[in-house]
């Protein structure tokens, strides 16, 4: 004869001694019969000792038995089985929770324990401090790992845990006795009181979150992941936020065949509204249809019509597959623009740098600082106006020098380099001798050469027109 409580934390399977103890399981099946445990809390836990319950106001102060809950208050308690042989020797121990009241006058307590319908488990192997003053009639056969829970639960100094653990059903699974006269039996399980959920302090996790049919779970927990996602990739910037949802009047069309083009569908499709853009994609490298392409509608209905008309309809010998898009990408990529300008500054984006090249008259604004080649004060040159730009003006002979070189218009070619050295041979003067200021300027071997030149040129050119 056993008993199926289901709670909060788990289900746990009684078995119950029926032989030893019959009033006491009686009391127990019959209470669970008549559903008076339902909802009811384990008002206390104590780590390794016991954890108690049957309480309906949760305080640990009331219940009744099941002739009480038939004939009143006057049979509200009854006397339970204490067999000496019935100790609380083993972790699950199953007791009505008994107490001795005090005699009709008030001067020796009455000898005889009392019990209702509270009761308790062990949680530990052995308790003998309890052994004698309360009245055990089961054990618990299935469930141990519950009673771990129990001792995990968190209490405070009076063992109430600050997470609730009831009892939401109770299942007869064999039942020798017969029900005593007047006991009623509800149909069904009664739901609970707005009393007893006032009593409660922080509700058990399945409350908070109502059982779901499998499917529908499945699909929340889902949703919640996706929710997760969305918002992560708006952190990283790939989703301009994550309520976006893709646009409604764009057709996601594939199962195209290869050679179908993006003027044929649109021709196609046209029929049932005005078509933004049609646009099948192609691979980047080859140019080869993906046989998949989006469709934009300028109406929301026109997409829909499209929808239920041009599911399996044969084009180019395929037989192609119409859904709502379900990408974001042409969103993405919009956004993704549209911030782009927004951080370049778009159409309003000014030129901040100012040149001088660019505006000669902002030049003088710009001073330049050279140092002189004796390691002396340093010499600020600004440009100046009048024979040639201030930029060449500014500059000392060393730099326009330099820069003439780098350019190339102060090289000489090897020819020439080599016929100046003849002159110089012939004239007895050294090229070192020209520049330090000896006679001549230099300039009479460069005159006698070009005029040799062109003589030659001149002759070169007779010759060819006699030989023709």
């Amino acid at each position: 004869m056993s008993v199926l409580i289901e709670t909060s934390v788990g289900d746990i399977v009684i078995d119950l001694l029926v032989d030893q103890c019959p009033r006491s399981c009686t009391n127990f099946l019959k209470l669970c019969k008549a559903k008076a445990y339902n909802w009811s809390l384990f008002h206390t836990v104590q780590k390794d000792f016991i954890a108690q319950a049957g309480d309906p106001t949760g305080t640990g102060k009331g219940g009744q038995s099941v002739w009480g809950l038939i004939h009143g208050e006057s049979r509200r308690h009854f006397v339970p089985e204490l067999l000496p042989k019935l100790k609380h020797k083993k972790r699950g121990t199953v007791s009505f929770a008994c107490v001795t009241p005090p005699a009709a006058d008030g001067s020796t307590p009455q000898p005889v324990p009392l019990a209702a319908s509270q009761f308790f488990i062990t949680l530990a192997p052995q308790v003998p401090d309890l052994d004698g003053r309360h009245a055990p009639f089961g054990v618990v056969a299935e469930g141990l790992d519950v009673l771990d829970k129990f001792n995990d639960a968190l209490v405070d100094d009076n063992g109430r845990p600050y997470q609730d653990i009831r009892i939401r059903h109770t299942v007869i699974i064999d039942d020798p006795f017969p029900d005593p006269d007047g006991l009623r039996i509800p149909e069904g399980s009664p739901e609970p009181t707005e009393k007893m959920l006032k009593s409660t302090r922080l509700a058990d996790i399945d409350l908070l979150q109502p059982t779901l049919p499998p499917e529908e779970e499945e699909r929340a927990h889902r949703r919640e992941e996706a929710n997760a996602r969305a918002l992560t990739l708006e952190m990283l910037g790939d989703l301009p936020f994550a309520e976006i949802k893709p646009p409604e009047n764009v057709l996601f069309v594939c199962k195209l065949n290869p050679v179908t083009r993006d003027e044929d569908l649109e021709l196609i499709f046209s029929r049932f509204g005005t078509i933004r853009s049609c646009e099948i994609i192609r691979d980047k490298k080859t140019g080869d249809s993906l046989q998949y392409a989006f469709i934009e509608f300028d109406e929301k209905d026109a997409c829909e019509r499209a929808f239920f008309k041009m599911e399996n309809v044969l084009i180019d010998d395929r037989r192609i597959h119409v859904d709502f898009s379900q990408s974001v990408g042409k969103l993405h990529k919009e956004w993704m623009f549209a911030r782009q300008q927004k951080l370049r500054g778009g159409s309003e984006l000014q030129k901040k740098t100012q040149y001088r090249d660019d505006d000669p008259a902002a030049e003088a604004q710009y001073d330049m600082v050279f140092e002189g080649q004796d390691g002396q004060e340093q010499e600020r040159v600004a440009g100046r106006s009048g024979g040639g730009s201030g930029r060449e003006k500014s500059q000392p002979q060393s730099h326009r020098d330099a820069r003439e070189r780098d350019s190339g218009k102060g090289r000489e070619r090897p020819e020439r380099e080599r016929d100046r050295a003849q002159d110089d041979g012939r004239s007895g003067y050294s090229r070192k001798e020209k520049y330090r200021g000896g006679r001549g300027d230099g300039n009479d071997g460069r005159r006698r050469r070009s005029r040799s030149r062109s003589g030659d040129r001149g002759a070169y050119k007779r010759r060819r027109s006699r030989s023709r």
